[in-house]
C-alpha cells in the first residue's frame, strides 16, 4: 500500500525533520528567485521568437488557407449543393474565429511558455541526486534549451498549419465515391445559422458566467487539496525532492484557473456553433435550440461533479436527440461535443471547463510506472530508423528515394514517408504476437497495455484500434508467404507494381478471402499511420529519421560528396535542414 512505502531513498530523508524542513525551505527560495531571473532574461526571446514566428505562419497561410478550403468544399463530392452553400456562408465566421484565437492563442502560449519553462527547468533540476548537478542544472536548464524549444514550437505549428491541414483537405475532397455523402435540404440553411447565431448569443455569456462564479471555489478548492497534500506528505509531496515543485505548483495554482475560465470560454463558442450541426443531424430547428439551451445544464453539471459540489444542476435540461447516438457518431463530432452528448444518456461528462482533478494526486514514484507519451513517440522513431536500416540493406529503399522524399513534398516518394513507418508498425505487431504479449511490446521490453498505457484522448483514438487489428492478425495465422505479403502491401501502400518490382516477389494465396483479409489489413495499417502522420510534431521527428537513413545509405553505398552530383545535393539538403 502506499501508506506503508518509504517515501525516498535520497540521503535528504535520514536528516531529522527540521534540517529537513530548512533545507526544502532554502531549495525553494534559492530555486523560485533564480528561476525569475532566468525568466526575466530568456522569456522575452523565447516568447518573442515564438510570438513572431507563430504570427508569420498564420498571416503568411492565411490566404493559402481561404484558398485551398474554398477549393476543396466546391470540388469535393462528399456534400451536396446545399451543404456546400451553408459550408461557405460560415466560412467568414469560421475563418473569423480561426485568426482570432490563433493569434491570441499564440501570445498566451509565448508568454507561457517564455517566461514559465525556464523557472519550471529551475525547479526540476533539485531532481538530480548530486548536488553539484543540481546547482548546475538550476543554472543552465531552460536557457538556450527554452530559446530552441520556441523555435521548435514555431515550426511544429508551420508543419501543422503547411502539411497537415492539406492532408485533411485532400481526404475530403478525393474521398471514395461509394461514400454516403452529406446532405441538407435548403430549407434548414437558415435554420442552422440563426440557431448557430442563438447558441453564441446564450452559451458564451452563461458559459462565462458560470465559470467565474465558479472559479474562486476551484481556487481555494485547490489550494486546500494541495496544502492536505503538502502537511500529510501524499501525492506530488510524497518525495522530499519533489516537494520545491509541488510548492511551486501552489504558487502557480491561480493561473491554472485562470486558464480554466479562459477555454471555458473558447469552448462555448464551439459548443455554440455546434448546435447547428445538431440541427442538421435532426432536421429539427426545435432540437437546435434545446441543445443550446442543455448543454449550458450538462456545463454547470460537468463542472458541479469535478469539483464536487452538489449532483446535476438546477438548470433545465430538454432532450435534444430523437434516439441514442452509436459510439461511432460521438466520435466523429469530437472529443469535446462527444463528452457532452454522452451526458444526456446518462454519462457525467460535458464539455466545457479543463477543470484539474481535486481528487488525491499519485506519488511521483506510482505515477513514473505509466509508460509516458514520449516513450511511445520516441520508440516510433527508434523503429523506424531500425526497420530502414534492414531495407535499405535489402535495395528496397535507396538513397534515391530518400533523397527525392526530402527534396520534394514527399508526394513522388509517399511509400518512404508512409510505407516505411507503416511497415516498422506492422512489424511491431507481429514482434508483440510472436511474444505473447497483451499489449504492443516496444523495442527495449517496453510492454504497453490497457493498464499502463497513457491517459489520453489522442491514444484512446488509436489503442483500441490498434489491439483490435492485433487480435486480428494473430487470429489468421499468416504463413510465412502471407507475413511477405503483407509486408509488401504495406511498405508499398498497396501499389502491385512496385511490390513486383522489388527485391523478392510475394506469393499471392490462391484463397480470395484470406487475400481479401490480407488486404484489409494492410489497408488499416496504413490508415491508421496516415492519421498518425498528421500530427505537427511527427514530421520533424520523421525527417529526421530520414536523414539518418541517408546518411547511412550513402556510407553503405561508398559515396562521397565532393565526387557525386546526387551526394552532394543532398548534403546540402541534409545541412539547410539542420
Amino acid at each position: 500500500m502506499m501508506e506503508t512505502m518509504p517515501s525516498s531513498s535520497s540521503p535528504l530523508d535520514s536528516l531529522n525533520q527540521p534540517l529537513r524542513i530548512a533545507y526544502v525551505v532554502f531549495a525553494f527560495c534559492s530555486a523560485f528567485f533564480l528561476g525569475g531571473l532566468k525568466a526575466f532574461l530568456v522569456g522575452p526571446i523565447a516568447a518573442a521568437l515564438l510570438i513572431i514566428g507563430n504570427f508569420g505562419v498564420i498571416l503568411g497561410l492565411f490566404p493559402a488557407h481561404v484558398g485551398w478550403t474554398v477549393y476543396s468544399i466546391i470540388k469535393t463530392n462528399r456534400v451536396n449543393a446545399a451543404l456546400k452553400f451553408a459550408l461557405l456562408l460560415a466560412l467568414p465566421t469560421l475563418f473569423g474565429l480561426w485568426l482570432a484565437l490563433s493569434i491570441s492563442g499564440s501570445v498566451l502560449v509565448g508568454l507561457g511558455y517564455g517566461f514559465f519553462t525556464p523557472w519550471v527547468s529551475t525547479f526540476e533540476a533539485f531532481r538530480e541526486d548530486s548536488e553539484t548537478k543540481k546547482f548546475l542544472h538550476s543554472v543552465v536548464d531552460g536557457t538556450w534549451g527554452t530559446i530552441r524549444g520556441s523555435c521548435t514550437v514555431v515550426r511544429d505549428f508551420a508543419d501543422m498549419c503547411y502539411h497537415s491541414y492539406p492532408l485533411y483537405l485532400k481526404e475530403f475532397r478525393e474521398s471514395p465515391a461509394n461514400l454516403q455523402p452529406y446532405s441538407i435540404r435548403l430549407l434548414y440553411v437558415p435554420a442552422c445559422i440563426l440557431v448557430a447565431l442563438l447558441g453564441l448569443t446564450v452559451d458564451v455569456p452563461l458559459y462565462t458566467i458560470i465559470a467565474l462564479i465558479k472559479s474562486p471555489y476551484m481556487l481555494f478548492k485547490g489550494w486546500q487539496r494541495l496544502l492536505h497534500d503538502l502537511i500529510s506528505r501524499e501525492g506530488p509531496f510524497l518525495e522530499t525532492v519533489c516537494v520545491p515543485i509541488a510548492g511551486l505548483a501552489i504558487l502557480l495554482w491561480p493561473l491554472i484557473v485562470v486558464g480554466s475560465v479562459l477555454l471555458a470560454i473558447v469552448s462555448s463558442i464551439f459548443i455554440g456553433l455546434y448546435s447547428s450541426v445538431v440541427v442538421y443531424q435532426e432536421r429539427s430547428f426545435r432540437r437546435g435550440v434545446a441543445f443550446v439551451v442543455a448543454m449550458v445544464s450538462e456545463f454547470d453539471e460537468y463542472t458541479n461533479d469535478w469539483l464536487y459540489l452538489r449532483e446535476g444542476s438546477i438548470l433545465p435540461k430538454p432532450r435534444y436527440r430523437k434516439r441514442k447516438q452509436s459510439r461511432s457518431e460521438e466520435f466523429s463530432v469530437g472529443p469535446t461535443v462527444a463528452k457532452g452528448e454522452a451526458s444526456t444518456s446518462g454519462s457525467s461528462g460535458a464539455p466545457g471547463l479543463l477543470v484539474p482533478k481535486l481528487a488525491p494526486s499519485r506519488s511521483v514514484r506510482e505515477a513514473i510506472q505509466e509508460v509516458k507519451m514520449v516513450q511511445i513517440w520516441e520508440n516510433m522513431m527508434k523503429s523506424c530508423e531500425m526497420r530502414g536500416r534492414e531495407l535499405i540493406d535489402s535495395n528496397s529503399i535507396t538513397s534515391v528515394n530518400l533523397i527525392e522524399w526530402l527534396g520534394t513534398k514527399g508526394n513522388s516518394q509517399e511509400f518512404v514517408g508512409l510505407g516505411l513507418p507503416s511497415y516498422a508498425f506492422l512489424q511491431s505487431l507481429l514482434y508483440s504476437i510472436k511474444c505473447g504479449s497483451s499489449g504492443l511490446l516496444l523495442s527495449g521490453g517496453i510492454e504497453v497495455n490497457h493498464l499502463n498505457r497513457p491517459q489520453d484522448r489522442v491514444v484512446d483514438w488509436f489503442f483500441h484500434p490498434i489491439m483490435v487489428l492485433k487480435d486480428q492478425i494473430q487470429v489468421l495465422k499468416l504463413r510465412e508467404e502471407e507475413v511477405s505479403l503483407l509486408e509488401k502491401l504495406v511498405l508499398y501502400i498497396g501499389n502491385s507494381q512496385s511490390a513486383s518490382a522489388s527485391s523478392s516477389i510475394p506469393v499471392i494465396p490462391q484463397d480470395a478471402l484470406r487475400l481479401a483479409q490480407i488486404q484489409a489489413i494492410s489497408r488499416r495499417l496504413v490508415g491508421i499511420q496516415r492519421s498518425i502522420s498528421k500530427f505537427p510534431t511527427y514530421r520533424r521527428r520523421f525527417r529526421h529519421v530520414v536523414k539518418l537513413l541517408l546518411a547511412y545509405s550513402l556510407s553503405r553505398e561508398g559515396l562521397d560528396g565532393s565526387h557525386s552530383t546526387t551526394s552532394a545535393s543532398s548534403n546540402e539538403i541534409v545541412i539547410a535542414e539542420a
